[in-house]
C-alpha cells in the first residue's frame, strides 16, 4: 500500500480509502466491522462516511453509517485512522436531517458536527466535507446549469469562517469538497487565501473509466490549487465489473432500490463496458481491477474511494493494489474513451 500526502495538509492517506455507505443497510454491524479489520489488515489507514449515510438515505437509517463505524474505532488506535465524514446540504429533500434545516450555515453546521462525533465515538474528525454544494449547481450526473434554479445559499466566506472556529476547537482537522466545480475549488482557494481562512485540501467527485470530466478543467483547478482528488464510484457503481451486461444480478444496489444510479443507465454505456471488460480479458486482467488500477494511474487521484458489500468483493479490490497498467494497456483504454466519450458523466 502506497501512502499520499492529502493536498497541503500533514495527513498522508492511503492510495485506497474504505467507502462506507452500504453500513447500515446492505451490511449489518457484524459485516461493516469484518470489512474495517481486513481493510486495516491490509494497509488501508483511510476511512469515508457520511452523516446522511447509508445509501440510499432513509429516516430509518439516519446515521447508522457512522454509529457502525464508532463502536468498531473505539477500539482502534485512533491516531492510525484517518476518518473522513460529511455534512449533508440543501436541496437535497432530507427532511429527516435537522428539520431539512441543511444550509452550510453555523447552526447547522455546529449541530452535524458533534452529532457524527457522538455517533463516531471520538473527539475530532480529520477530514470533514460538505457532501454538496450549498449553492445551486448540477449533481448526481446532471449536467446542465440553470440559473432559475438559483436560490438563497450561504457566502463561502461564511462557511469558511465556521469551519475556522471548529478547527480552533480541535473538533475537525481539515476541510474538503465534495460533488463540487471548478468554480467551487477555485473560489473556496481564493476566498481562504484573502481571508486567511482555512484552505480546502480536497475534493470528492466521481471519477472512473465511463466519467473522465475531471481531467479537464478540474484537473488544472486541482493541479494550481493543490487540492488532491478522492475519487468516488471508481467501478461506475458495478457496471465497470461487466455484471450489468447481461441483466441485473440479485441483490445488488441497482436491482434492490428502483431509480438508483440513473446517470449510468444508458444504452451507450454497455457498449463501453463491454470494450473495456475486452480489454481485461485480453490482459488476463478482472475488469474491476483493470477500473481501479486505471484511477490509481491518475496523477490527480490522492486516494480511490471503493466500496463493497461482501468481504469477498473487498477483498478482490483491494488487490488491485498490485495491478500496474503499462503505456501499451492505457493507449487502448483512451481508445474507447475516444469512441465513447464519456457516457456518464
Amino acid at each position: 500500500m502506497q501512502y499520499k500526502q492529502l493536498g497541503e495538509s500533514d495527513l498522508k492517506v492511503s492510495e485506497i480509502c474504505l467507502g462506507t455507505m452500504t453500513y447500515g443497510h446492505q451490511n449489518t454491524i457484524e459485516e461493516a466491522h469484518q470489512q474495517l479489520d481486513y481493510a486495516v489488515s491490509q494497509g488501508v489507514n483511510f476511512l469515508d462516511a457520511a452523516e446522511m449515510y447509508p445509501v440510499p438515505p432513509r429516516a430509518e437509517t439516519y446515521g447508522f453509517t457512522e454509529t457502525y463505524i464508532g463502536e468498531w474505532l473505539k477500539h482502534q488506535q485512533r491516531d492510525k485512522v484517518i476518518v473522513a465524514t460529511k455534512i449533508a446540504g440543501p436541496g437535497r429533500h432530507l427532511k429527516w436531517v435537522r428539520d431539512g434545516g441543511n444550509a452550510i450555515d453555523r447552526i447547522n453546521v455546529k449541530q452535524a458536527v458533534d452529532d457524527s462525533l457522538k455517533r463516531l465515538q471520538t473527539d475530532y474528525i480529520d477530514l470533514y466535507q460538505i457532501h454538496w454544494p450549498d449553492r445551486n449547481v448540477p449533481l448526481f450526473g446532471n449536467k446542465v446549469f440553470d440559473p432559475n434554479q438559483e436560490r438563497e445559499t450561504v457566502p463561502i466566506s461564511e462557511q469558511l469562517s465556521i469551519f475556522a472556529d471548529l478547527i480552533k476547537e480541535g473538533k475537525i482537522r481539515y476541510i474538503g469538497l465534495s460533488n463540487e466545480t471548478p468554480w467551487g475549488i477555485a473560489t473556496f482557494s481564493s476566498v481562504s487565501k484573502q481571508l486567511g481562512l482555512p484552505k480546502v485540501v480536497s475534493i470528492q467527485n466521481a471519477y472512473n473509466l465511463l466519467n473522465r470530466v475531471f481531467d479537464w478543467t478540474f484537473a488544472e483547478a486541482s493541479y494550481r490549487e493543490n487540492i488532491g482528488l478522492l475519487a468516488y464510484s471508481p467501478l461506475a457503481f458495478g457496471y465497470l465489473t461487466g455484471k450489468y451486461l447481461h441483466g441485473k444480478p440479485e441483490n445488488t444496489r441497482i436491482s434492490l432500490f428502483e431509480g438508483f444510479g440513473q446517470r449510468y443507465n444508458k444504452p451507450i454505456v454497455s457498449e463501453a463496458v463491454a470494450a473495456y471488460v475486452e480489454i481485461a480479458n485480453k490482459y488476463k486482467l478482472t475488469p474491476a481491477s483493470l477500473a481501479l488500477a486505471f484511477v490509481r494511474s491518475r496523477w490527480f487521484v490522492s486516494s480511490t474511494i471503493i466500496g463493497a458489500t461482501t468481504l469477498e468483493q473487498l477483498q478482490e479490490n483491494l488487490e488491485s493494489i498490485d495491478v500496474v497498467l503499462d503505456e501499451e494497456i492505457l493507449a487502448e483504454l483512451d481508445a474507447v474513451h475516444t469512441r465513447y466519450r464519456n457516457p456518464a458523466p
